[in-house]
């Protein structure tokens, strides 16, 4: 172990989230892997035994030969975990680590709207952070989170258009295979077909947007008073969650407008150094059949969402299409962002 690194520990590394973790803490400058943990069956074997490897890269040498531990803090050689858990384990899981003194990056949806929670993306919320302060006092650790990984995409996509003012906005996504995890979908049942209704989603992108996007008070987070429609599809591919966005705005705007918000939108974390925060976290493409999933999902390593399709509707509604690599920026791209903006604000 590097002592100038940061030590990091995975909690429930070897699902498809956990893996991309574990991959991107291989040579990372700041943080280093230190501990996996899994389900009581994994637990009390090599990394490399226990997990159906899912990445084009091999698996890190140092991570296979880890020995998977149980989801508990005793034992547990670091000071911050990266949860990648299912809900239902995270809910409890996440809470004693946090009792145990630990900092806890979630990508799981278990305590997203805890109201002591801070729900992040850095380049909109990090004053957020401040409740992680407020829990450290009452817990001794803390819990912060990341959004739903197609909330991600949308909120990252409308950080721009902030300058219109936002009264509703309705959304529909057509979300990858792999945003339901391994093994997933059944083949029969998206093969020559399109999924309508994926549970739990709808209600993640109508609530989640407005905590991210409302302000800090000493009571907590008081949200956005925008409103939020969603209409949520799984679809046969792979990687890479579109969404079809309609916004009202309180402000008038044209078409060029809008194309000028998101050409010159830069990240507003420059200034940190972050490794993973791209310099542009929202692209613009010109052409009138982009964004598409093979194309543009890994833009900036698949960090950035990619927006294209700006067009104003008869009713004066903005409409445009985003784009968000969903297990990349939308999963564990998004929990280690998080983690180096809190390693760079001297909150870990």
């Amino acid at each position: 172990m590097s002592a100038s690194k940061k030590k990091m520990a995975v909690l429930g590394a070897t699902g498809v989230v956990g893996q991309r973790l574990v991959a991107a803490l291989a040579d990372h400058p700041w943080f280093e892997l230190s501990a996996v943990t899994g389900s009581e069956r994994s637990a009390g074997v090599s990394y490399g035994q226990a997990v159906k490897w899912m990445l084009k890269e091999k698996i890190p040498e140092n991570a296979a030969s880890m020995i998977v531990q149980a989801t508990a803090p005793d034992g547990i050689e670091a000071s911050v975990a990266l949860s990648a858990l299912d809900a239902p384990v995270a809910m409890k899981a996440e809470r004693a680590f946090r009792s145990a003194g630990f900092t806890v990056v979630s990508n799981a949806s278990a305590h997203r709207l805890d109201p002591e929670v801070p729900l992040i993306v850095p380049e909109i919320n990090a004053g957020h952070l401040e409740l992680a302060a407020r829990q450290r006092s009452r817990y001794g650790g803390a819990i912060v989170t990341n959004p739903n990984c197609s909330a991600i995409g949308l909120c990252l996509a409308m950080a721009p258009l902030r300058a219109l003012g936002v009264r509703s906005l309705r959304v529909t996504t057509l979300q990858a295979l792999s945003g339901a995890g391994y093994p997933g979908v059944a083949s029969l049942d998206v093969a020559d077909n399109v999924l309508p209704y994926i549970a739990g989603e709808e209600e993640k992108l109508e609530s989640e947007p407005l905590k991210v996007f409302g302000d800090i008070k000493s009571s907590g987070v008081v949200n956005a008073r925008f409103t939020v429609s969603a209409q949520c599809n799984r679809v046969a591919v792979m990687d890479g969650h579109l969404l079809c966005l309609s916004v009202e705005t309180e402000r008038p705007f044209s078409e060029a407008d809008c194309s000028a918000l998101f050409r010159s939108y830069v990240s507003p974390l420059g200034g940190l150094g972050l490794p993973a925060a791209p310099e542009r976290p929202v692209i613009f493409r010109e052409e009138a059949d982009r964004p598409q999933p093979r194309l543009d999902r890994d833009a900036c390593s698949g960090m950035a969402v990619t927006v294209g399709r700006t067009r104003k509707t008869p009713a004066g509604d903005l409409r445009f299409v985003a784009l968000v690599h969903n297990t990349v920026r939308g999963a564990a791209g998004g929990t280690l962002l998080i983690a180096e903006l809190m390693r760079a604000k001297r909150l870990l």
